[in-house]
């Protein structure tokens, strides 16, 4: 398996896993399937050039199994902190350490950033092998939001979960 930072060369297999996880796991992430289905190139295209954003593919045999994105925020007074976004490992490679080495590369990165000092993620609750993972890697809650998302008329709690480097 190799793990590497994406480009903008990338973008098209990215899109293509984004929106097999929208599809197949829709309740995981705050953008839906449809928000993202005739946006999705452009919207990456763009965040692929960002200063502000990093997204790391891990890839086995050639093709993209898994992805997550380090958001550094932009504002000055926040600047000291960095958000993983965007967390998603095929169903056919999840358990065997893909989505371990992913988030462990997105907290290097973070790590190397000039100024980071926390590392935030949220988790839908019902996800327990995602809130144990990032408690394995040093994750701690620190906010539990009801009903943050809410799909087909089912409600979704969330994790917020902090990292302190």
């Amino acid at each position: 398996m190799e793990i590497r930072l994406l480009t903008i060369a990338d973008v098209d297999q990215y899109v293509k896993i984004r929106l097999q996880a929208l599809q197949e796991s829709p309740a995981a992430f705050a953008t839906s399937f449809e928000e993202e289905k005739y946006t999705a190139l452009q919207k990456y295209e763009v965040r692929f050039q960002s200063p502000y954003s990093l997204t790391f593919g891990a890839f086995s045999s050639g093709n993209l199994v898994g992805v997550v994105t380090l958001i550094r925020e932009e504002r000055i007074k926040m600047r000291h902190r960095a958000n993983i976004v965007a967390m998603y490992v095929s169903p056919e490679r999840r358990g065997s350490g893909v989505g371990k080495a992913l988030i462990g590369t997105a907290i290097e990165q973070a790590q190397q950033l000039e100024g980071i000092e926390q590392v935030y993620v949220s988790v839908v609750t019902t996800n327990k092998q995602a809130q144990k993972l990032y408690t394995s890697l040093g994750f701690v809650p620190y906010s539990l939001e009801k009903h943050a998302l809410k799909l087909d008329g089912t409600y979704f709690d969330e994790e917020h979960m902090v990292l302190f480097l």
